[in-house]
């Protein structure tokens, strides 16, 4: 779909995430015009340029790069500067509210950005606290992906832009329900194996529920790769499930779709979360989910998408697995049901379609 007026788009993203290349392809694809500013390189299919500035990672870098971002704004006079993840990309996008510039301000927060980082305890908290307080109030138009998020955003004060709920969606083209139900009971996660995602619970939990139901031949499907694979991969040598357990990784999205095709329920328990990508597209290919129990999931998920349990609930996720493995048609109504919702409420498509008509809302 073409926008109706064409914009030129400014990002101030990590162009090597997923989302950020998703989020610029859909923007391109709609007529608009973009360059993305990162310290991150990346290929970024869609935008006319990616500028590299100061690679890494370290916090003193997105403080002595102010100057060169307020530069590269008044360079390429974008209709909006977009900022993705407040507490870093934010900072640059806030930092070019410039006396008489003629460009607007977005703001995308990413759920930890807000949730997370600004409530850690000592110094590291504070500066986020001050980075975020001290972005929002210089936003023309504010997005994220769940309301709490919206919510936590609304209580800074000084923050006058217009609040909208945009999702990161699924591609529900290519994200679909398999053609015929998978003959074993494979259960797959998408999610990181960093601490926050609780993989080592889900192993954990898979453990316990394939010791009582053996016959279902079930296999565990771990996507997302990340640090703690070494201590992963020996938790379930050593609760004798390594045969059962497929470490796949950091993987595309064919092969992402495969995964959950072939699986009947999608485990996502992280502690704290925004609305997750990978939860939606486990929805658009007809999966029931077990979520962690957070506001972002009970959006989404509850007993008519499948469970919510406590994030570190092992027992949890084990009897939820057990109830969609004993009940077949139940978990193919949840899957239908959720394949719906998402077409209806999740996709991709429609999602960046508001976020196009946002922009050219908000600019006139």
């Amino acid at each position: 779909m073409k926008a109706e007026a064409p914009q030129r788009l400014l990002f101030f993203a990590d162009a090597s995430s997923v989302h950020t290349r998703r989020w610029v392809g859909e923007m391109a694809a709609r007529g608009h015009r973009c360059t993305v500013v990162t310290r991150l390189a990346g290929d970024v299919a869609g935008a006319d340029e990616v500028i590299v500035l100061r690679p890494g990672h370290g916090k003193l870098g997105w403080f002595l790069e102010l100057p060169r971002v307020r530069t590269l704004a008044r360079k390429l006079r974008p209709d909006w500067v977009h900022g993705h993840y407040i507490t870093s990309y934010g900072l640059w996008a806030a930092a070019c509210r410039l006396p008489g510039a003629p460009w607007r301000i977005a703001l995308t927060a990413w759920g930890s950005d807000i949730l997370v980082t600004p409530r850690e305890p000592g110094l590291s908290g504070a500066l986020m606290r001050r980075i975020v307080g001290w972005s929002l109030p210089r936003a023309d138009l504010i997005t994220a992906d769940s309301q709490d998020v919206l919510d936590e955003i609304a209580s800074y004060p000084g923050v006058r832009a217009p609040r909208h709920l945009i999702l990161w969606g699924a591609d529900t083209d290519r994200f679909m329900p398999a053609a015929q139900t998978p003959a074993g009971f494979d259960v797959v996660s998408l999610r990181s194996w960093e601490p926050n995602y609780n993989i080592d619970v889900i192993l954990q939990a898979f453990a316990t529920f394939a010791a009582a139901r053996p016959q279902a031949g079930a296999r565990l499907h771990l996507l997302g790769g990340g640090p703690l694979e070494a201590r992963l991969r020996q938790q379930a040598a050593d609760l004798g499930i390594a045969a059962q357990v497929l470490f796949h990784g950091r993987v595309g999205d064919a092969a992402m779709v495969e995964a959950i095709q072939g699986s009947r329920v999608s485990v996502s328990i992280p502690t704290s979360d925004a609305t997750s990508v990978s939860v939606l597209e486990s929805m658009a290919c007809g999966l029931p989910v077990i979520a962690s129990d957070l506001p972002a999931n009970r959006a989404w998920v509850g007993e008519a998408g499948g469970a919510l349990v406590a994030p570190r609930d092992a027992a949890g996720v084990t009897a939820a697995l057990t109830a969609l493995h004993d009940d077949p048609p139940r978990a193919a109504h949840i899957g239908a049901h959720n394949r719906e919702r998402v077409e209806r409420e999740g996709s991709r498509r429609g999602q960046m379609d508001r976020m196009s008509a946002l922009l050219a809302k908000e600019a006139a």
